[in-house]
């Protein structure tokens, strides 16, 4: 029996796991939505329409780092292929995995400047993990397989197929799927690994002779579930743990050796702790320029170890003295092997001195909770630190901005519950991100954190959440500016406020929310009002709620590390006591 290209799209996807695909029909892509509504019809797969491409993009983003599974993502020629690349860009930088499918003009068209033709393949080629034009029906089932798996394995990232309309409509016989592993063993696919039993004992003895180590920990962590295997190694060797903003819930940040985010918006003892240590265990991370600050006094005393599983990242930015290269899960769990074999030799109470240090640190260099101001305006560190007590296990989303560097300070988040623009620095990620999550979680709690600027940006998609009455709790610390651009203005431009401040334009977004059919509600602050009370009736909303917190105009995100300057450096540090800390 004949089958269409589109039907063999269809069938690849269910094959290799797809429950939901995020996306945006026309006329270039019509022939595999009209195979989709077939699919759909007989409940194999769900199809949830955006209301931007962009907003797809991150919608199967923000499910794939919720999931740890392949995000899909459906857009058709031209602009809605090119409305994508922000959010491939967004994965790339984040090394998460997505699927990116995009319709194409036919085959007797490409080159020749057809309506909505755009040659997306050359577009992304900078920014996918790998790309491919179909050209040949029957190679569509191997194609989808390979995309998948490569998206995945290894470092994971976005893979983007272009598939034009006439492949989509082209009848072929002996339709016979193709599955992972067959790809694996056929293309003979290998991942480079590089942790050898002698490297593992050379980073024990490190550790042996090291009193002051610290293990600095990245999105690799994440991508690779070894979040339960960093916990027992810090805890068995007693070694503190500052995390990147793509690190965020790899480790218990209510545990006694937690330190919080590093870098730029980092807490002042983490990046105290950077530069006093004497070992850096880099465990998934890629010592950007956010985390190091001046690159060449960053951890200028320690000695480094870099665990990853892309031997490019390894020696990009600073060489480490022992590299171990592959599945950070599986190096964790050989190294814990090793240190068990050797606990007779193990003290662990030789970092209990540091450890005391940077206890010392933390009590004096508390991170900042401003007060309510007499402006009728909120805290936006209270309303996190609010949020958080009450909803504790939420996944939360951010867009980018000063509210997402205080949700990163302020929320304590598990493992897959952060999804935020880390490397690209996304505005309008958050709202679609949150869809993405929602739709993976459906009974959780999403919480989705923005500013007035951010939310702007892919705002239509709050009719995403209405058609699918998805309960997402929509927190929007709102100051009427760019808060970021603003600080910076005030901060390196002579407190010229160029074109950062949104007040003139700004919509009522109680009103926009209401037009959506979504709860809106502002809260400012009064004698008699409960912060705490009114976002638990918040979260008890049984459908989505949009809720404008109007915070302090002028509260500026502290600690923070200037361009030029180490980690040591900071602005707006201030003491909590006059304690002597050495």
């Amino acid at each position: 029996m004949k089958k269409r290209g589109s039907f063999s799209l269809l069938d690849s996807l269910v094959r290799n796991g797809t429950e939901y695909i995020f996306g945006y029909p026309g006329g270039a892509i019509l022939p595999i939505y009209d195979e989709l509504y077939k699919w759909e019809q007989k409940k194999l797969i769900n199809h949830i329409l955006v209301r931007h491409e962009q907003g797809a993009v991150h919608a199967a983003d923000g499910y794939a780092r919720a999931t740890g599974k392949v995000g899909v993502c459906f857009a058709t020629s031209g602009p809605g292929a090119t409305n994508l690349v922000t959010g491939i860009a967004t994965a790339q930088m984040d090394s998460i995995p997505l699927l990116v499918i995009t319709g194409q003009v036919g085959r007797a068209f490409i080159g020749t400047d057809a309506f909505q033709e755009t040659d997306i393949f050359g577009i992304t080629l900078p920014i996918v993990k790998h790309s491919y034009v179909v050209r040949d029906v029957t190679k569509i089932s191997s194609i989808v397989s390979e995309a998948f798996y490569l998206a995945r394995n290894g470092r994971p990232g976005p893979v983007l197929i272009d598939i034009p309309k006439d492949v989509g409509l082209e009848e072929f016989s002996n339709y016979t799927p193709v599955n992972q592993n067959t790809i694996v063993q056929s293309k003979g696919f290998r991942f480079s690994y590089r942790s050898t039993k002698k490297r593992l004992n050379q980073v024990f003895d490190l550790i042996m002779e090291s009193s002051q180590p610290l293990l600095y920990v990245g999105g690799g962590v994440i991508a690779g579930n070894a979040h339960k295997e960093l916990l027992e190694l810090a805890e068995r060797l007693k070694i503190p743990v500052t995390t990147t903003l793509m690190g965020k819930g790899a480790f218990d940040e209510t545990n006694s050796l937690a330190l919080g985010m590093l870098g730029m918006h980092g807490t002042a003892y983490a990046n105290f702790s950077v530069s006093e240590c004497d070992l850096l265990l880099a465990v998934g991370a890629r010592f950007d320029d956010r985390v190091t600050g001046k690159l060449d006094e960053f951890a200028v005393n320690a000695q480094v170890v870099h665990i990853d599983i892309d031997p490019a990242e390894v020696g990009k930015n600073r060489q480490p003295n022992i590299s171990l290269v592959g599945d950070v899960k599986k190096i964790l769990s050989e190294f814990l092997r090793l240190v068990k074999n050797k606990e007779n030799v193990y003290n662990a109470d030789h970092t209990f001195t540091w450890c005391q240090r940077i206890s010392k640190w933390q009590s004096t260099y508390p991170l900042q909770i401003s007060d309510q101001d007499n402006n009728n305006s909120l805290s936006p560190q209270k309303v996190l630190t609010t949020l958080n007590k009450i909803a504790p296990q939420a996944f939360f989303t951010t867009d980018v901005g000063q509210h997402q560097m205080w949700s990163a300070q302020f929320l304590k988040c598990q493992p897959r519950r952060w999804s935020s623009s880390a490397g690209l620095g996304t505005m309008g990620y958050g709202l679609p991100a949150a869809i993405g999550n929602q739709i993976a979680f459906p009974d959780d709690l999403v919480v989705c954190v923005t500013g007035d600027a951010s939310i702007q940006m892919n705002i239509q998609e709050l009719g995403t959440i209405a058609q699918y009455n998805l309960p997402i709790k929509i927190i929007l610390l709102n100051n009427k500016w760019q808060g970021m651009v603003r600080q910076w203005q005030q901060s390196f431009y002579g407190e010229r406020y160029s074109h950062s401040s949104m007040q003139q334009g700004m919509p009522d977004f109680v009103q926009l929310a209401n037009a959506y059919g979504i709860t809106g509600k502002v809260l400012v602050p009064t004698e008699d009002m409960d912060l705490e009370q009114e976002l638990r009736e918040v979260i008890n909303i049984p459908g989505p709620c949009f809720v404008d917190c109007q915070i302090t105009k002028d509260e500026n995100c502290y600690p923070m590390v200037a361009p030029g300057k180490s980690n040591s450096q900071m602005i707006g540090v201030l003491k909590q006591n006059t304690a002597e800390v050495k």
